[in-house]
């Protein structure tokens, strides 16, 4: 436990500690590159911002989401279970997958002026479901017909075997492309923020500070995006552990 929590800790502080050196030892100035010692005073002035905008940032992620994972299980079970309906639908999630989310942004603006809550979950679903549904689709297209085989002359439903067989083969996958998943629903959230003139949360905290040159506020959002998705990662960990704990493996 103790090399779990101070481990990652420890990585934090040696990255602080290398970032405040290198701003140091270049000389910069914090309106050219903001060190960790710039930051406490921006968290001190702004904290009433940084909490309200903290959590509409991270609402709207977690919404953004679960609707992704309902989306994403929904589609991978779909091509997992039909050969005919992967073929047809693999190539329309590469192709929506490759449109760079930062082109798409602005539109997505555009067309719903004024819904600020909705656009911004809406990016961050888009941006997020893909390594859901393909992970999905892999677990249970990849299901070793052995089982089936094996089940279905016990008299087995096809309900039994997904119950029993293809949901905790896929629920590893599941979990790692869920990690993924919270990072791009972050990024999804924080470009909507930032694009959308009615904007709120971290992004546009970010924006204002890059309005007015404060490098220190725009790096301290940074960083509270980082404490955010790190927090939101290991909620998925800890879920990892509960429903798929029997799949880790420990390295040797």
């Amino acid at each position: 436990m103790l090399r779990k929590v101070g481990v990652p800790v420890l990585a934090c502080v040696i990255f602080l500690a290398l970032w405040e050196l290198l701003v140091w030892a270049n000389g910069c100035p914090n309106y050219v590159m903001a060190s960790p010692s710039d930051l406490p005073a921006s968290y001190i002035r702004f904290w009433d911002l940084f909490v309200v905008m903290s959590w509409q940032t991270l609402w709207r992620t977690v919404l953004g989401l679960i609707i992704a994972i309902i989306v994403g299980v929904a589609i991978g079970m779909i091509m997992g279970f039909s050969r005919t309906m992967r073929d047809a639908l693999y190539p329309l999630l590469v192709g929506f997958n490759a449109i760079p989310k930062a082109t798409v942004v602005p539109i997505v603006a555009l067309m719903f002026v004024g819904a600020h809550d909705f656009n911004t979950v809406l990016i961050a679903f888009m941006i997020s479901f893909f390594p859901i549904a393909v992970s999905v689709s892999i677990g249970l297209s990849t299901l070793e017909p052995e089982y089936r085989d094996i089940l279905r002359s016990l008299g087995a439903s096809q309900a039994t075997i997904f119950w029993k067989i293809a949901l905790p083969k896929t629920l590893p996958e599941f979990f790692g492309a869920l990690k993924v998943a919270v990072t791009l629903a972050f990024i999804g959230t924080n470009l909507m923020e930032i694009v959308s003139p009615h904007g709120r949360g971290l992004g546009a905290l970010f924006d204002s500070g890059k309005t007015n040159s404060d490098y220190p506020l725009m790096f301290a959002v940074l960083i509270a995006l980082a404490f955010l998705g790190i927090v939101l990662y290991y909620v998925v960990v800890a879920l990892e552990k509960i429903f798929a704990g029997w799949a880790e493996r420990q390295p040797t």
